[in-house]
């Protein structure tokens, strides 16, 4: 073979070779933009998803409220027969639309929820009153735990510790009045949900797990809240008493399904027991507090929420979202 002939065949090759490689770049170019893209997209389609579900939360939020400040308009009272305790099952929005679907393309969104009476649990922060831990409250939790088989002694644990994260009330003068401040030589966090619990020694994540459906940490202005007796568990019912075994607390349970209690809590049980029962326990039939868990599903995203209701105490016809959680 000739040199020139071989000199084309290797500048044929070589521009060969330079074609691939340059193709071979562009197509790794355009195909990083095109995954670029996909990443904006999908970014750009999850706000919208979380945008949209916080929406339908609010919705959801807005309707328990109106749930709950019905039935405060009809009763001076609150039990599991009224309408705010029947749990929503899985409902599909069909009036939700989707990147312009049809309605009968829109099932992808789903709610469901409950109301859960937060006073149907113990307050945690009832077992310490201006820094100080109660006595009586402390008693009460330790019975609490008896029932639920764990050690007593974390009542102890657990009043110290709230005492410990809890503002103090100093009065002043009469011109200024008494006035909030932190606790010196305290370097302990407010106690604000159950998980808190954790920080306290003693506690462990399966006994806060057992304790979950029976306390609850109310916020510190809401201190001292009563039980109600229309919606406790037997064992928190039996906390609140010192001569209530867990067993006439379960005829208590059973004695309000068909008879809710209106009025005179500590009178009406006496009289089914024949027992007296101490006029000043922290119990009675109506709440101000109120948990509402939320589910909510759009196709590939899902969102849990819990949240806080209040009904104050001068207007139960009222109602404001104290606080909202994802879980």
């Amino acid at each position: 073979m000739s040199k020139p002939l071989q000199m084309r065949c290797a500048q044929r090759g070589v521009a060969v070779v330079t074609a691939l490689l340059l193709t071979t770049l562009a197509v790794t170019i355009v195909a990083s933009l095109f995954w670029q893209q996909q990443v904006q997209v999908r970014s750009i389609e999850n706000q919208r998803l979380q945008l949209q579900k916080d929406w339908i939360m609010r919705g959801a939020l807005d309707w328990a409220s109106m749930i709950l400040r019905a039935s405060a308009r009809q009763f001076n009272y609150d039990h599991l027969g009224q309408p705010w305790a029947t749990p929503l099952a899985d409902t599909r929005l069909d009036q939700y639309a989707e990147d312009g679907k049809s309605a009968s393309d829109a099932g992808d969104a789903i709610l469901s929820g409950s109301i859960i009476d937060a006073q149907s649990r113990y307050n945690l922060n009832n077992l310490s009153l201006n820094g100080n831990p109660v006595a009586d409250e402390v008693a009460g939790f330790k019975r609490l735990l008896g029932f639920l088989r764990l050690p007593t002694s974390l009542a102890t644990a657990a009043a110290q510790a709230i005492a410990d994260g809890q503002p103090t009330t100093a009065s002043t003068t009469a011109s200024t009045g008494p006035q909030t401040v932190a606790k010196p030589g305290s370097g302990t966090l407010p106690m604000l949900q159950v998980n808190d619990l954790l920080a306290v020694p003693g506690f462990t994540p399966d006994i806060v797990r057992k304790l979950q459906d029976y306390v609850v940490v109310l916020p510190p202005d809401a201190s001292a809240t009563p039980i109600n007796a229309n919606t406790a568990s037997a064992e928190v019912l039996a906390a609140c008493f010192d001569n209530l075994s867990l067993a006439e607390a379960n005829t208590v349970v059973e004695m309000r399904r068909t008879a809710p209690f209106r009025d005179n809590v500590q009178g009406r049980m006496g009289e089914r027991l024949n027992k007296a029962f101490s006029p000043t326990a922290k119990i009675g039939p109506a709440s101000n507090f109120f948990l509402v868990y939320g589910k909510i599903r759009m196709g590939r995203a899902a969102l849990n929420t819990v949240s806080l209701i209040r009904r104050p105490a001068n207007n139960r016809a009222g109602s404001e979202i104290v606080w909202i959680r994802e879980q």
